[in-house]
């Protein structure tokens, strides 16, 4: 069954005058009236172009040409930078990453002393909080975690996409699967162990499941500490007025508290290095404070405290005070809370400006904080209450109090530019709806901005930070989280050390297991909050996987029930014996009737039939004059250079050819021009087909795509020079050669059907639950039916002429 919706049909408003003044306009303009002169200059310029080495077909070829569709250069690929740009990120990781661990110094020995701690216990929670930030910050995550990335992204999901390019642990979308850059290790080039978990893991459900799940878990519970960590932050940065203002009301504690993080969210579309860079100083002067008031405190107060480096002080302290001493875990783990948005964070930066900026700055700064507030309490009892502000020295208390609501309030930057690099990469391996995203750099690629997210997260802190109203309540619900991410990042790394690196496991053993063992103790410590906190975030990290489970399994229904439409169009149609075309006997056999004008089919795959053309022919048993199938194809670079956007190719159908268009995330692609933008490439895919195999020919094209970041500083509206490649001519001496009545048949049945009318043709799937279904799997597909539905492209967001729009509706069984 077929529903097709059919706009009164206009003919299109050509654009074969003058280019517009500003150059931009996403069609493509006539080269008629261009001199000769023109051509050549632009000749000299060196812009000219190698003609499509592609077979060449006479037209009574019964396969499809390659589309073209994978090619090296699309891939994502690990940005590196240095010099000037690598010190320009490490100045915006200290602005974004470590707010939140920065500002630890506020309340870790608060939150874990309950009474004045003796010189013994106070020197042995240091020790654990100096080997804490060693262990689980600096040699895991900053050595060790950061360079398991995918591409350049990083996060617990980032891992497991990794291993899914190195092992055949997930399914993927048929019209996505050449978007992945798959590099599986050969058996031989393993050894023996690694080669065993590899194909353990690949044939196991249960492994392959845990490993999803992990993944997913991992980008829940980061996004549900999203949700609590701009509200703690912020919400304690407001309490510490209190330092000033004793009797502040929490009324305005709570008012000021939500319109600064309304006013934190609304700055967000900025992006990542305006807001970044603009974070930067008051981070780095927070530090500095920090490891100033540390070194004054050890020179004036007591500098044994140093004697803490020694690891056998944790040690001591730990077994001495047993289950208390586990306990008080759960207030040291507060040191590198943060951590895991580290490891997300990732993308927005680059690895190696990450390690400069933490071993360079931030590291030596908190170890000088913790180290001198641990002196001065040791000579101050009841300082332990708020160690920072009682320890700051005379006279620069109230500077310190600034600098330190600043601090607190832009610590939640870390979590909020966490949660859009994970959500863009659930929607890579569709685990969530594809939405909007916003890149907003042209030099880091992996700076992104997501709006609805953004308000979302808004909603849900202002209301947190409303309904909790204390850093106490808050700090219960805190940790738990970040433990678990940690301990799956342990994990995860682990794997893929053994199947992407291919290293020992011999030489993996002994530190998973010694990391794993940290990540245990403080995660057990921190689960001891749950009955007065922690539920929240593991509750709402529960309903937020659940959500991106169920997304990702509806979307594997639809995959399988969409298989049965991908097949080449030779198993669609075929020539008569009076030479006409026809259904093949699997689609009736009917004879194909031909409708006058230029049709656009819009190909999601960018191979095969689209199932949009092959339920159009096969209900109809009607196709345009002349077909096109339109396939955009997004590569992950602001702008793609003109001469490599355009792809041509043909297709088995007789006058019927598949456009491929690659654009970077700044370039506008759709618009109103867009059936004189597929016109001329088609026109110059048949031109260049009689060129190849001739000694040169100069032909005027022009096809310019619209884009907010041109390549091209001057004349882009004008013509490229296609020049023949030195080897082509051996390439197509073997191939049927193309006549010049041939090329002048295209051209004229080309522009006849372009004069006539252009029709956009774009297909509507509605998906219908088959009958028998059992009961829980028609209530699970009802909801993402419901969530697909709600969350589709609509017709309105395509950026051309909605007279000419053909909707063709139809129904698959899932």
């Amino acid at each position: 069954m077929a529903t097709i919706r059919i706009a009164e049909s206009l003919h299109p408003t050509r654009s074969h005058g003058d280019p517009p003044k500003d150059g931009i306009g996403g069609g493509v303009y006539s080269t008629r009236n261009i001199s000769r002169s023109s051509l050549e200059r632009r000749s000299s310029r060196g812009r000219a172009r190698s003609v499509d080495r592609r077979s060449v077909r006479s037209g009574d070829d019964e396969e499809d040409e390659d589309s073209g569709l994978r090619q090296a250069g699309d891939f994502k690929k690990r940005q590196i930078f240095k010099g000037r740009y690598l010190l320009w990120l490490a100045y915006q990781s200290i602005g974004v990453i470590y707010g939140d661990i920065g500002t630890s110094p506020l309340y870790v020995y608060s939150s874990t002393f309950t009474s004045d701690p003796s010189y013994d216990d106070l020197v042995g929670v240091l020790s654990i909080i100096i080997w804490s930030l060693t262990m689980m910050v600096t040699v895991k995550y900053v050595l060790i975690i950061l360079r398991a990335d995918n591409e350049g992204e990083g996060g617990t999901f980032s891992c497991y996409s990794l291993l899914s390019r190195f092992a055949n642990i997930t399914k993927r979308d048929p019209r996505e699967a050449s978007l992945i850059k798959m590099e599986r290790h050969l058996s031989v080039d393993l050894r023996r162990t690694n080669r065993h978990l590899r194909s353990r893991i690949e044939k196991s459900r249960l492994a392959r499941g845990l490993l999803k799940t992990i993944g997913v878990l991992a980008v829940s519970m980061v996004m549900s500490d999203g949700v609590l960590t701009p509200a703690q932050s912020v919400l304690g940065a407001v309490q510490g007025l209190e330092v000033v203002k004793p009797d502040i009301s929490k009324g305005t504690i709570v008012g000021t508290t939500c319109g600064i993080l309304i006013l934190l969210f609304l700055i967000q579309p900025l992006g990542t290095t305006k807001i970044a860079s603009t974070f930067a100083p008051i981070v780095i002067v927070w530090l500095a404070f920090n490891a100033a008031f540390g070194i004054y405190n050890l020179i004036v107060f007591d500098y044994s405290v140093l004697k803490a480096f020694s690891p056998g002080f944790a040690f001591e302290f730990l077994i001495r005070h047993k289950t208390d001493g586990w306990r008080m875990l759960g207030g040291v783990l507060l040191a590198f809370t943060g951590v895991e948005a580290l490891f997300a964070d990732l993308g927005a930066f680059s690895r190696r400006a990450i390690q400069l900026s933490w071993l360079c700055y931030t590291f030596p700064c908190l170890l000088l904080a913790y180290i001198g507030q641990a002196a001065y309490i040791s000579r101050h009892p009841g300082a332990y209450t708020n160690p920072f502000f009682h320890a700051a020295p005379p006279g620069t208390l109230y500077p310190a109090l600034i600098v330190a609501v600043l601090a607190a309030i832009v610590a939640s930057q870390a979590i909020i530019t966490a949660t859009f690099q994970l959500l863009a990469q659930l929607m890579k391996l569709s685990y969530f709806p594809q939405i909007k995203v916003v890149h907003t750099s042209k030099i880091f690629h992996g700076q992104i901005y997501v709006p609805f997210l953004n308000w979302l997260l808004m909603v849900g802190t202002v209301l947190v930070a409303a309904i909790y109203n204390n850093t106490t309540s808050l700090g219960n619900a805190y940790g738990v989280c970040v433990m678990f991410v940690t301990l799956f990042d342990t994990c995860m790394v682990s794997l893929a050390a053994l199947i992407v690196w291919r290293l020992s496991p011999f030489l993996i053993l002994l530190p998973w297991l010694t990391i794993a063992c940290l990540d245990g103790v403080y995660l057990s410590s921190a689960l001891t909050k749950v009955p007065s906190g922690a539920w929240f975030t593991l509750a709402l990290a529960t309903v937020l996987a659940s959500l991106f489970t169920l997304w990702r399994f509806g979307k594997e229904q639809q995959w399988l029930a969409e298989a049965a439409d991908r097949f080449p169009t030779t198993h669609l149609v075929k020539k008569s014996e009076d030479g006409r075309i026809q259904l093949t006997d699997k689609f009736g056999g009917r004879t194909i009737s031909t409708i006058e004008g230029f049709g656009i089919f819009f190909d999601k795959a960018g191979e095969t039939t689209p199932t949009v053309f092959s339920q159009f022919l096969s209900k109809l048993v009607a196709a345009p004059q002349v077909m096109v199938f339109f396939h955009l194809r997004p590569i992950e670079t602001p702008s793609v250079p003109p001469e490599n956007r355009y792809n041509v190719s043909r297709l088995a159908i007789p006058n019927c050819y598949r456009l491929i268009i690659r654009h970077g995330y700044m370039d506008e692609v759709i618009s109103p021009d867009l059936g004189s933008l597929v016109c001329e490439q088609v026109r110059d895919f048949i031109i260049r087909q009689g060129t190849a195999t001739k000694p040169r020919v100069s032909v005027p094209v022009q096809a310019q795509l619209s884009s907010s970041t041109p390549v091209l500083q001057d004349d882009e509206n004008e013509d490229f020079i296609i020049a023949q490649s030195p080897t082509a001519s051996s390439d197509t001496e073997k191939k049927p050669k193309v006549t010049n009545e041939m090329i002048t048949a295209s051209l004229t049945k080309l522009q006849q059907a372009y004069d006539y009318q252009v029709l956009y043709i774009i297909g509507k799937e509605q998906m219908k639950i088959k009958e028998g279904t059992s009961v829980w799997r028609n209530l699970l597909l009802r909801v993402f039916l419901w969530l697909r539905d709600n969350t589709r492209t609509k017709i309105a967001n395509l950026k051309v002429d909605v007279d000419r729009v053909i909707e063709v509706g139809f129904v698959k069984d899932i």
